[in-house]
């Protein structure tokens, strides 16, 4: 057989620590694991690939074998006795066995699998005895919805992979944030847990608010009259309509804040952001020619 370089096999370098090849393993098993994958020949032959690396390299003593002598790592202790025996040297990168047959160490050539896989698990690609069980994947989904109707807590019905899901969604839920329901995902593999179920809410704002965490902005328009000699307007928020008053001579581009009027804080019960009103004044038009009068006194007596 061929050399076959278990760190590739893994993804890895040399320089892996027993975290990095155990994270590794963990991740290609599960990619190929046959149940994932029926009838699918070759991932049940890179399933194969990925138990033998990890059975060698997670080893530490195994792994300094292969290190040292390729795929002929298992009469290591063999070749050294032979080598003490016969004079060879340990070092280099090509070596002549005592048995006659020579291997190329750092194993840049790849093959199906060894058998050194078939001896160790019968040929039944890892799963004789106590299989390993394998988390199953995670469900992602994307619910729509608008901005008022995150306003107040509500409970939706999602159809995720053939399933009714009853969903409970809390107020003051942020445009691209994501939830994530335990158990809802896949089954696992050889009776591992259920993966999760993972949901991005896609908010569309549908209001004349501007959003901004747990506080709405918005430009209220008024008129001049009410702007220079003050009053009291309604003003609409997004729980109702409230009286503001409005005092005399305010100027344009003023801000004012409605404490607690803003957007529910996710997951707190009857906590609220502020709303943050700025005037706009909207000057009048069409002015009648007794209007347009009044307006020349007017400015005649702020310039005396």
């Amino acid at each position: 057989m061929d050399f076959i370089d278990y760190y590739k096999t893994l993804g890895i370098d040399k320089s892996a620590t027993e975290g990095d090849i155990k994270k590794a393993y963990r991740k290609m098993a599960r990619k190929f694991h046959p149940d994932v994958n029926p009838n699918d020949k070759a991932a049940e032959i890179k399933f194969k690939e990925v138990n033998e690396a990890n059975e060698v390299l997670s080893n530490p003593e195994n792994r300094k074998k292969y290190d040292k002598y390729g795929k002929d790592w298992k009469h290591a202790d063999q070749y050294e006795q032979a080598g003490r025996q016969q004079g060879y040297g340990g070092g280099g990168n090509q070596q002549q066995n005592p048995f006659g047959q020579s291997y190329q160490g750092g194993g840049n050539q790849e093959s199906d699998f060894s058998d050194f896989f078939g001896s160790m698990f019968g040929g039944a690609g890892g799963r004789r005895g106590n299989p390993s069980k394998f988390r199953g994947q995670d469900f992602n989904a994307e619910l729509k919805l608008n901005l008022t109707e995150v306003y107040k807590t509500d409970k939706r019905t999602l159809t995720v992979n053939g399933k009714n899901i009853r969903l409970t969604i809390p107020a003051g839920v942020s445009d691209g944030q994501e939830i994530k329901i335990k158990g809802y995902g896949a089954d696992g593999v050889n009776g591992g847990p259920k993966g999760d179920l993972n949901i991005k809410f896609n908010i569309t704002n549908d209001t004349l608010f501007v959003r901004d965490g747990k506080n709405l902005y918005k430009t209220l328009d008024i008129n001049l009259y009410t702007a220079l000699l003050g009053g009291t307007i309604t003003v609409d928020t997004m729980n109702g309509q409230v009286k503001l008053k409005v005092a005399a001579e305010t100027q344009n581009g003023v801000k004012v804040k409605l404490k607690g009027k803003g957007f529910p804080v996710y997951k707190k019960e009857d906590e609220f952001g502020d709303l943050y009103l700025t005037y706009q004044i909207i000057l009048p038009k069409d002015l009648t020619d007794q209007e347009k009068d009044l307006f020349v006194q007017l400015s005649k007596l702020k310039t005396s």
